[in-house]
Protein backbone atom coordinates (compact mmCIF):
# COMPACT_ATOMS: atom_id res chain seq x y z
CA UNK A 1 0.00 0.00 0.00
CA UNK A 2 1.41 3.09 -1.01
CA UNK A 3 2.16 6.06 1.65
CA UNK A 4 3.33 9.54 1.49
CA UNK A 5 6.74 10.22 1.75
CA UNK A 6 7.29 12.89 4.34
CA UNK A 7 9.76 15.43 3.92
CA UNK A 8 12.36 14.15 6.06
CA UNK A 9 12.63 11.45 3.06
CA UNK A 10 13.23 14.09 0.52
CA UNK A 11 16.17 15.68 2.86
CA UNK A 12 17.59 12.28 3.07
CA UNK A 13 17.62 11.63 -0.79
CA UNK A 14 18.75 14.83 -1.85
CA UNK A 15 21.30 14.96 0.87
CA UNK A 16 22.71 11.34 0.09
CA UNK A 17 23.04 12.88 -3.86
CA UNK A 18 24.40 16.61 -2.57
CA UNK A 19 27.29 14.95 -0.21
CA UNK A 20 28.58 11.80 -3.01
CA UNK A 21 28.81 14.92 -5.47
CA UNK A 22 30.88 16.86 -3.81
CA UNK A 23 33.16 13.93 -2.73
CA UNK A 24 33.04 13.30 -6.62
CA UNK A 25 33.33 16.71 -8.17
CA UNK A 26 34.90 18.86 -5.17
CA UNK A 27 37.38 16.58 -3.56
CA UNK A 28 38.24 13.91 -6.29
CA UNK A 29 37.92 16.00 -9.45
CA UNK A 30 35.44 13.47 -11.24
CA UNK A 31 32.14 14.02 -13.12
CA UNK A 32 29.02 14.38 -11.75
CA UNK A 33 27.24 11.04 -13.56
CA UNK A 34 27.84 8.39 -11.13
CA UNK A 35 26.53 10.53 -7.95
CA UNK A 36 23.09 11.61 -10.02
CA UNK A 37 23.25 7.03 -10.33
CA UNK A 38 23.38 7.46 -6.48
CA UNK A 39 20.66 9.55 -6.24
CA UNK A 40 18.39 8.16 -8.50
CA UNK A 41 19.24 4.75 -6.51
CA UNK A 42 18.20 6.27 -3.11
CA UNK A 43 15.22 8.02 -4.47
CA UNK A 44 13.88 4.40 -6.18
CA UNK A 45 14.64 2.96 -2.71
CA UNK A 46 12.71 5.59 -0.73
CA UNK A 47 9.89 5.30 -3.22
CA UNK A 48 9.65 1.46 -3.21
CA UNK A 49 10.19 1.48 0.44
CA UNK A 50 6.72 4.25 0.96
CA UNK A 51 4.99 1.20 -1.34
CA UNK A 52 5.40 2.05 -4.45
CA UNK A 53 6.32 -0.73 -7.65
CA UNK A 54 9.57 -1.08 -9.25
CA UNK A 55 7.58 -0.90 -12.81
CA UNK A 56 5.83 2.33 -11.30
CA UNK A 57 9.03 3.85 -10.39
CA UNK A 58 10.70 2.71 -13.81
CA UNK A 59 7.97 4.98 -15.17
CA UNK A 60 8.47 8.16 -13.19
CA UNK A 61 11.93 7.70 -14.22
CA UNK A 62 10.74 7.12 -17.77
CA UNK A 63 8.38 10.71 -17.96
CA UNK A 64 11.49 12.62 -16.14
CA UNK A 65 13.36 11.35 -19.17
CA UNK A 66 10.75 12.97 -21.35
CA UNK A 67 10.67 15.74 -20.29
CA UNK A 68 13.94 16.68 -20.87
CA UNK A 69 13.90 14.98 -24.59
CA UNK A 70 13.35 18.55 -26.19
CA UNK A 71 16.73 20.24 -24.04
CA UNK A 72 18.60 16.71 -25.52
CA UNK A 73 17.60 17.25 -29.22
CA UNK A 74 18.98 20.89 -28.59
CA UNK A 75 22.20 19.54 -27.41
CA UNK A 76 22.96 17.59 -30.15
CA UNK A 77 22.12 20.39 -32.51
CA UNK A 78 24.09 22.63 -30.85
CA UNK A 79 26.70 20.05 -30.82
CA UNK A 80 26.81 19.87 -34.76
CA UNK A 81 26.20 23.89 -34.73
CA UNK A 82 29.13 24.48 -33.59
CA UNK A 83 31.95 21.65 -35.22
CA UNK A 84 29.99 23.18 -38.58
CA UNK A 85 30.80 26.79 -37.15
CA UNK A 86 34.16 26.52 -36.62
CA UNK A 87 34.94 24.11 -40.01
CA UNK A 88 33.46 26.91 -41.73
CA UNK A 89 35.49 29.84 -40.41
CA UNK A 90 31.97 31.71 -39.12
CA UNK A 91 33.51 31.65 -35.49
CA UNK A 92 37.67 32.48 -36.58
CA UNK A 93 35.44 35.38 -37.99
CA UNK A 94 33.69 36.71 -35.18
CA UNK A 95 37.26 36.23 -33.13
CA UNK A 96 39.01 38.00 -35.63
CA UNK A 97 37.06 41.03 -35.76
CA UNK A 98 36.28 40.77 -32.12
CA UNK A 99 39.68 41.42 -31.57
CA UNK A 100 39.93 43.78 -34.21
CA UNK A 101 37.26 46.15 -32.95
CA UNK A 102 36.33 45.60 -29.00
CA UNK A 103 38.96 47.13 -26.26
CA UNK A 104 39.52 44.75 -23.79
CA UNK A 105 38.65 47.06 -20.94
CA UNK A 106 34.98 47.31 -21.94
CA UNK A 107 34.99 44.12 -23.78
CA UNK A 108 32.78 41.99 -20.39
CA UNK A 109 30.28 45.26 -20.94
CA UNK A 110 30.27 44.73 -24.69
CA UNK A 111 29.82 40.74 -24.52
CA UNK A 112 27.20 40.88 -21.86
CA UNK A 113 24.95 43.53 -24.08
CA UNK A 114 25.78 42.01 -27.03
CA UNK A 115 24.37 38.91 -25.59
CA UNK A 116 21.28 40.55 -23.87
CA UNK A 117 20.30 41.99 -27.09
CA UNK A 118 20.16 38.65 -29.44
CA UNK A 119 18.80 36.87 -26.55
CA UNK A 120 16.16 39.31 -26.47
CA UNK A 121 15.69 39.05 -30.24
CA UNK A 122 15.49 35.02 -30.61
CA UNK A 123 14.04 34.18 -27.19
CA UNK A 124 16.97 31.61 -25.94
CA UNK A 125 19.55 32.07 -24.00
CA UNK A 126 20.94 28.44 -24.68
CA UNK A 127 21.34 29.84 -28.59
CA UNK A 128 23.14 33.04 -27.25
CA UNK A 129 25.79 31.02 -25.49
CA UNK A 130 26.18 28.27 -28.31
CA UNK A 131 27.18 31.06 -30.93
CA UNK A 132 28.10 35.03 -29.71
CA UNK A 133 28.83 33.40 -26.45
CA UNK A 134 31.38 30.90 -28.39
CA UNK A 135 32.97 33.07 -30.15
CA UNK A 136 32.91 35.95 -27.03
CA UNK A 137 34.88 32.97 -24.96
CA UNK A 138 37.73 33.15 -28.06
CA UNK A 139 38.08 37.12 -28.25
CA UNK A 140 38.32 37.19 -24.33
CA UNK A 141 40.40 34.57 -23.86
CA UNK A 142 42.61 35.67 -26.77
CA UNK A 143 42.73 39.20 -24.84
CA UNK A 144 44.10 37.29 -21.41
CA UNK A 145 40.43 37.67 -19.20
CA UNK A 146 39.91 34.83 -17.21
CA UNK A 147 37.52 31.95 -18.68
CA UNK A 148 35.21 32.39 -15.99
CA UNK A 149 34.49 35.88 -15.93
CA UNK A 150 33.66 36.16 -19.37
CA UNK A 151 31.09 33.42 -19.13
CA UNK A 152 29.83 34.97 -16.20
CA UNK A 153 29.09 37.93 -18.53
CA UNK A 154 28.01 35.87 -21.17
CA UNK A 155 25.31 34.44 -18.83
CA UNK A 156 23.89 36.94 -17.15
CA UNK A 157 23.82 39.00 -20.68
CA UNK A 158 22.03 35.99 -22.59
CA UNK A 159 19.59 35.16 -19.44
CA UNK A 160 18.92 39.19 -19.29
CA UNK A 161 17.69 38.72 -22.95
CA UNK A 162 16.37 35.11 -22.60
CA UNK A 163 13.83 36.04 -18.96
CA UNK A 164 12.68 39.63 -20.72
CA UNK A 165 12.22 38.26 -24.35
CA UNK A 166 8.33 37.28 -25.50
CA UNK A 167 9.76 34.87 -27.56
CA UNK A 168 11.36 32.86 -24.92
CA UNK A 169 9.72 29.73 -23.45
CA UNK A 170 10.63 30.26 -20.12
CA UNK A 171 8.79 33.73 -19.93
CA UNK A 172 5.57 32.25 -21.94
CA UNK A 173 5.42 29.01 -19.59
CA UNK A 174 5.62 31.42 -15.86
CA UNK A 175 2.92 33.36 -17.53
CA UNK A 176 0.69 30.86 -18.98
CA UNK A 177 0.97 28.84 -16.03
CA UNK A 178 -0.37 31.57 -13.75
CA UNK A 179 -2.93 33.17 -16.20
CA UNK A 180 -0.67 36.08 -16.17
CA UNK A 181 -0.95 38.18 -19.87
CA UNK A 182 2.44 37.69 -21.37
CA UNK A 183 3.12 41.63 -21.31
CA UNK A 184 1.99 42.41 -18.28
CA UNK A 185 4.20 39.60 -16.86
CA UNK A 186 7.35 41.29 -19.06
CA UNK A 187 6.56 44.53 -17.55
CA UNK A 188 6.41 43.51 -14.29
CA UNK A 189 9.76 41.59 -14.58
CA UNK A 190 11.42 44.96 -15.37
CA UNK A 191 11.16 45.80 -11.44
CA UNK A 192 14.03 43.39 -10.71
CA UNK A 193 15.50 42.36 -14.01
CA UNK A 194 16.56 46.01 -15.21
CA UNK A 195 18.66 47.05 -11.63
CA UNK A 196 20.21 44.01 -11.71
CA UNK A 197 21.18 44.38 -15.52
CA UNK A 198 22.38 47.57 -14.15
CA UNK A 199 24.58 45.97 -11.19
CA UNK A 200 25.89 43.54 -13.48
CA UNK A 201 27.19 46.60 -15.83
CA UNK A 202 28.96 48.08 -13.30
CA UNK A 203 30.74 45.26 -12.03
CA UNK A 204 31.61 44.24 -15.03
CA UNK A 205 32.86 47.68 -16.00
CA UNK A 206 34.84 47.77 -12.63
CA UNK A 207 36.33 44.24 -13.60
CA UNK A 208 37.13 45.28 -17.12
CA UNK A 209 39.23 48.27 -15.67
CA UNK A 210 41.92 45.90 -15.19
CA UNK A 211 42.60 44.97 -18.38
CA UNK A 212 42.82 48.30 -20.00
CA UNK A 213 46.49 47.96 -20.14
CA UNK A 214 46.38 45.04 -22.36
CA UNK A 215 48.16 46.07 -25.41
CA UNK A 216 46.68 44.31 -28.15
CA UNK A 217 49.64 44.58 -30.56
CA UNK A 218 51.06 42.73 -28.15
CA UNK A 219 52.60 39.22 -29.93
CA UNK A 220 50.48 36.62 -28.33
CA UNK A 221 47.20 38.78 -29.71
CA UNK A 222 48.94 39.45 -33.26
CA UNK A 223 50.13 35.62 -32.99
CA UNK A 224 46.37 34.78 -32.89
CA UNK A 225 45.10 36.91 -35.55
CA UNK A 226 47.84 35.81 -38.04
CA UNK A 227 47.22 32.02 -37.50
CA UNK A 228 43.70 32.48 -37.75
CA UNK A 229 44.69 34.59 -41.14
CA UNK A 230 46.57 31.50 -42.61
CA UNK A 231 44.15 28.97 -40.97
CA UNK A 232 41.01 30.13 -42.31
CA UNK A 233 39.19 32.25 -45.35
CA UNK A 234 38.07 35.51 -43.13
CA UNK A 235 35.73 37.54 -44.16
CA UNK A 236 32.64 39.85 -43.15
CA UNK A 237 30.37 37.86 -45.41
CA UNK A 238 30.99 34.54 -43.21
CA UNK A 239 29.01 36.74 -40.52
CA UNK A 240 25.90 36.26 -42.88
CA UNK A 241 25.33 32.69 -40.81
CA UNK A 242 24.86 33.98 -37.21
CA UNK A 243 22.46 36.59 -38.72
CA UNK A 244 20.84 34.52 -40.81
CA UNK A 245 20.05 32.06 -38.04
CA UNK A 246 18.92 35.38 -35.41
CA UNK A 247 16.39 36.14 -37.92
CA UNK A 248 14.98 33.12 -38.23
CA UNK A 249 14.71 32.92 -35.07
CA UNK A 250 13.12 36.23 -34.52
CA UNK A 251 10.75 35.62 -36.77
CA UNK A 252 9.44 32.51 -34.29
CA UNK A 253 10.83 30.13 -36.63
CA UNK A 254 11.41 27.25 -33.77
CA UNK A 255 14.87 26.33 -33.06
CA UNK A 256 15.29 23.45 -34.35
CA UNK A 257 14.81 24.58 -38.29
CA UNK A 258 17.06 27.59 -37.58
CA UNK A 259 19.48 25.49 -35.99
CA UNK A 260 19.52 23.00 -38.81
CA UNK A 261 19.59 25.88 -41.24
CA UNK A 262 22.76 27.25 -39.87
CA UNK A 263 24.85 23.38 -39.59
CA UNK A 264 24.01 23.13 -43.06
CA UNK A 265 25.21 26.80 -43.96
CA UNK A 266 28.05 25.92 -41.94
CA UNK A 267 28.94 22.50 -43.78
CA UNK A 268 28.73 24.40 -46.85
CA UNK A 269 31.43 27.01 -46.06
CA UNK A 270 33.85 24.52 -44.81
CA UNK A 271 33.62 22.60 -48.04
CA UNK A 272 33.30 25.73 -50.63
CA UNK A 273 34.82 28.72 -48.89
CA UNK A 274 37.63 26.76 -46.12
CA UNK A 275 38.74 24.33 -48.77
CA UNK A 276 37.68 21.30 -46.46
CA UNK A 277 36.81 17.78 -48.32
CA UNK A 278 33.39 16.39 -47.95
CA UNK A 279 34.77 13.50 -45.56
CA UNK A 280 36.52 16.56 -43.17
CA UNK A 281 33.19 18.33 -42.67
CA UNK A 282 31.05 15.08 -41.97
CA UNK A 283 33.93 13.79 -39.35
CA UNK A 284 34.24 17.71 -37.97
CA UNK A 285 30.17 17.26 -37.63
CA UNK A 286 30.48 13.46 -35.95
CA UNK A 287 33.44 14.61 -33.71
CA UNK A 288 34.11 17.89 -33.81
CA UNK A 289 36.86 20.17 -35.66
CA UNK A 290 40.39 19.33 -35.24
CA UNK A 291 43.29 22.36 -35.67
CA UNK A 292 47.02 21.56 -35.45
CA UNK A 293 48.62 25.42 -36.10
CA UNK A 294 51.14 24.57 -33.22
CA UNK A 295 49.27 27.80 -31.23
CA UNK A 296 48.42 25.83 -28.09
CA UNK A 297 46.28 28.93 -27.61
CA UNK A 298 44.54 28.73 -30.95
CA UNK A 299 44.29 24.88 -30.81
CA UNK A 300 42.35 25.26 -28.03
CA UNK A 301 39.90 27.46 -28.95
CA UNK A 302 38.78 25.83 -32.27
CA UNK A 303 39.23 21.85 -31.28
CA UNK A 304 35.70 21.70 -30.03
CA UNK A 305 32.35 20.78 -31.26
CA UNK A 306 30.76 17.56 -32.99
CA UNK A 307 28.40 15.25 -32.02
CA UNK A 308 30.65 13.13 -29.87
CA UNK A 309 31.59 16.07 -27.74
CA UNK A 310 28.03 16.30 -26.46
CA UNK A 311 27.41 12.84 -25.43
CA UNK A 312 28.93 13.54 -21.93
CA UNK A 313 26.30 16.48 -21.81
CA UNK A 314 23.23 14.02 -23.07
CA UNK A 315 24.17 11.14 -20.70
CA UNK A 316 24.31 13.59 -17.92
CA UNK A 317 21.13 15.26 -18.40
CA UNK A 318 19.32 11.78 -19.12
CA UNK A 319 20.63 10.76 -15.49
CA UNK A 320 19.79 13.92 -13.78
CA UNK A 321 15.54 13.87 -14.79
CA UNK A 322 15.63 10.20 -13.66
CA UNK A 323 16.76 11.16 -10.58
CA UNK A 324 13.90 14.28 -11.10
CA UNK A 325 11.31 12.46 -12.56
CA UNK A 326 11.02 9.82 -9.32
CA UNK A 327 10.98 13.05 -6.92
CA UNK A 328 8.32 15.27 -9.16
CA UNK A 329 6.49 12.02 -9.24
CA UNK A 330 6.37 10.03 -6.02
CA UNK A 331 5.90 13.15 -4.31
CA UNK A 332 8.76 13.88 -2.24
CA UNK A 333 9.12 17.26 -4.03
CA UNK A 334 5.28 18.11 -2.80
CA UNK A 335 6.17 16.87 0.69
CA UNK A 336 8.74 19.01 0.79
CA UNK A 337 7.60 22.23 -1.05
CA UNK A 338 4.15 21.92 1.14
CA UNK A 339 6.44 22.67 4.10
CA UNK A 340 8.36 25.89 2.92
CA UNK A 341 4.84 26.85 2.69
CA UNK A 342 4.07 26.49 6.55
CA UNK A 343 6.67 29.34 6.79
CA UNK A 344 5.00 31.70 4.35
CA UNK A 345 3.20 33.71 6.95
CA UNK A 346 3.45 37.38 5.30
CA UNK A 347 3.93 38.61 1.28
CA UNK A 348 7.39 38.16 1.88
CA UNK A 349 7.90 35.30 3.18
CA UNK A 350 5.31 34.20 0.76
CA UNK A 351 8.04 35.25 -2.16
CA UNK A 352 11.01 34.03 -0.36
CA UNK A 353 9.33 30.41 -0.46
CA UNK A 354 8.61 30.42 -3.86
CA UNK A 355 12.01 31.29 -4.79
CA UNK A 356 13.17 29.03 -2.72
CA UNK A 357 10.92 26.55 -3.72
CA UNK A 358 12.39 27.16 -7.37
CA UNK A 359 15.80 26.92 -6.50
CA UNK A 360 15.57 23.58 -4.54
CA UNK A 361 13.92 22.29 -7.61
CA UNK A 362 16.51 23.57 -9.84
CA UNK A 363 19.14 21.68 -7.26
CA UNK A 364 16.54 18.23 -7.25
CA UNK A 365 15.01 18.14 -10.43
CA UNK A 366 17.47 19.08 -12.05
CA UNK A 367 15.51 20.65 -15.04
CA UNK A 368 14.86 24.64 -15.46
CA UNK A 369 11.20 24.05 -16.75
CA UNK A 370 10.29 22.15 -13.59
CA UNK A 371 11.23 24.56 -11.34
CA UNK A 372 8.80 26.68 -12.80
CA UNK A 373 6.38 24.11 -13.21
CA UNK A 374 6.29 22.52 -10.07
CA UNK A 375 6.13 25.57 -7.71
CA UNK A 376 3.43 27.59 -9.72
CA UNK A 377 0.87 24.32 -9.06
CA UNK A 378 1.85 24.76 -5.27
CA UNK A 379 2.02 28.50 -4.97
CA UNK A 380 -1.17 29.80 -6.83
CA UNK A 381 -3.57 29.13 -4.78
CA UNK A 382 -1.54 30.62 -1.98
CA UNK A 383 -1.12 34.08 -3.60
CA UNK A 384 -4.67 34.60 -4.96
CA UNK A 385 -5.88 33.82 -1.13
CA UNK A 386 -3.58 36.60 -0.08
CA UNK A 387 -4.73 38.98 -2.56
CA UNK A 388 -1.87 39.10 -4.52
CA UNK A 389 -2.14 39.52 -8.76
CA UNK A 390 -0.88 36.24 -10.06
CA UNK A 391 2.36 38.48 -11.61
CA UNK A 392 3.84 38.42 -8.40
CA UNK A 393 4.18 34.88 -8.77
CA UNK A 394 5.14 34.89 -12.34
CA UNK A 395 7.94 36.58 -11.75
CA UNK A 396 8.87 34.88 -8.59
CA UNK A 397 8.87 31.86 -10.73
CA UNK A 398 11.29 33.30 -13.56
CA UNK A 399 13.51 35.06 -10.88
CA UNK A 400 14.01 32.34 -8.94
CA UNK A 401 13.87 29.53 -11.15
CA UNK A 402 15.08 30.60 -15.05
CA UNK A 403 17.83 32.46 -13.05
CA UNK A 404 19.19 30.33 -10.63
CA UNK A 405 19.16 26.80 -13.00
CA UNK A 406 22.99 28.31 -14.06
CA UNK A 407 24.36 27.47 -10.68
CA UNK A 408 23.97 23.25 -10.86
CA UNK A 409 26.43 21.60 -12.44
CA UNK A 410 24.25 18.93 -12.55
CA UNK A 411 21.20 20.96 -14.23
CA UNK A 412 20.75 20.34 -18.11
CA UNK A 413 21.14 24.77 -18.13
CA UNK A 414 24.74 24.46 -15.87
CA UNK A 415 25.33 21.02 -18.11
CA UNK A 416 24.94 22.73 -21.31
CA UNK A 417 26.88 25.99 -20.30
CA UNK A 418 29.88 23.50 -19.26
CA UNK A 419 29.66 21.55 -22.80
CA UNK A 420 29.49 24.66 -24.99
CA UNK A 421 31.40 27.63 -22.70
CA UNK A 422 34.17 25.04 -21.16
CA UNK A 423 33.63 26.71 -17.96
CA UNK A 424 31.90 24.55 -14.93
CA UNK A 425 29.62 25.97 -13.39
CA UNK A 426 31.79 26.05 -9.88
CA UNK A 427 33.64 28.77 -11.69
CA UNK A 428 31.64 30.93 -13.29
CA UNK A 429 28.95 31.13 -10.36
CA UNK A 430 30.62 34.05 -9.13
CA UNK A 431 30.72 36.08 -11.92
CA UNK A 432 27.03 35.32 -13.23
CA UNK A 433 26.13 38.59 -11.51
CA UNK A 434 22.28 39.05 -13.15
CA UNK A 435 21.32 35.68 -12.07
CA UNK A 436 22.09 35.62 -8.25
CA UNK A 437 21.72 39.57 -7.21
CA UNK A 438 17.97 39.10 -9.27
CA UNK A 439 16.58 36.81 -6.70
CA UNK A 440 17.88 38.54 -3.48
CA UNK A 441 16.01 42.01 -5.16
CA UNK A 442 12.88 40.48 -5.66
CA UNK A 443 12.62 38.81 -2.03
CA UNK A 444 13.94 42.43 -0.46
CA UNK A 445 10.97 43.94 -2.53
CA UNK A 446 8.80 41.34 -1.48
CA UNK A 447 8.98 42.07 2.47
CA UNK A 448 9.14 46.24 2.27
CA UNK A 449 6.38 46.13 -0.47
CA UNK A 450 7.85 47.91 -3.21
CA UNK A 451 6.28 46.39 -6.83
CA UNK A 452 4.03 43.98 -5.37
CA UNK A 453 0.14 44.29 -6.86
CA UNK A 454 -2.55 43.25 -4.86
CA UNK A 455 -6.04 42.47 -6.70
CA UNK A 456 -8.76 44.56 -7.19
CA UNK A 457 -12.13 43.53 -5.10
CA UNK A 458 -13.17 43.28 -8.54
CA UNK A 459 -10.20 41.21 -9.78
CA UNK A 460 -10.64 39.04 -6.47
CA UNK A 461 -13.83 38.52 -6.89
CA UNK A 462 -13.32 37.19 -10.44
CA UNK A 463 -10.50 34.85 -9.00
CA UNK A 464 -12.46 33.15 -6.18
CA UNK A 465 -14.64 32.22 -9.33
CA UNK A 466 -12.66 30.67 -11.59
CA UNK A 467 -11.22 28.68 -8.90
CA UNK A 468 -14.74 27.29 -7.95
CA UNK A 469 -15.38 26.58 -11.60
CA UNK A 470 -12.39 24.69 -11.64
CA UNK A 471 -12.83 22.84 -8.88
CA UNK A 472 -16.65 22.12 -9.98
CA UNK A 473 -14.89 21.10 -13.66
CA UNK A 474 -13.01 18.09 -11.39
CA UNK A 475 -16.14 16.84 -9.77
CA UNK A 476 -17.36 13.61 -10.53
CA UNK A 477 -20.19 13.81 -13.10
CA UNK A 478 -23.98 13.10 -11.38
CA UNK A 479 -25.25 9.48 -12.93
Amino acid sequence: MKREIKARWTILTFFVMITSMAVAVAVLGTSPHVPLVIGTVTAAIVAIAHGFKWLEVEEMMYKGIKLALPAVVIIMLVGFTIGAWVGGGVVATMIFYGLKLISPAWFLVTILLLCAIVALAIGSSWSTMATVGVAGMGIGLSMGIPAPMIAGAVISGAYFGDKMSPLSDTTNLASGLTGTQLFDHIRHMLYTTIPGLIISLIVFGILGRKFADVNMNSESILTTLRVLQETFYISPWLLIVPVAVIFMVAKKIPAIPALLAGIVMGFLLQITVQGGSTKFALETLQSGFVLESGNELVDKLFNQGGLDGMMGTVSMTIIAMTFGGILEYSGMLKSLIQVIMKWAKSTGSLVASTITACIFTNATCSEQYISIVVPSRMFVKAYRDRGLHSKNLSRALEDGGTLTSVFFPWNTCGVFIFATLGVSAFEYAPYAILNFVVPIISIIYAYVGFAIVKLTPEELEEAKQKELEEEKALEPSAL
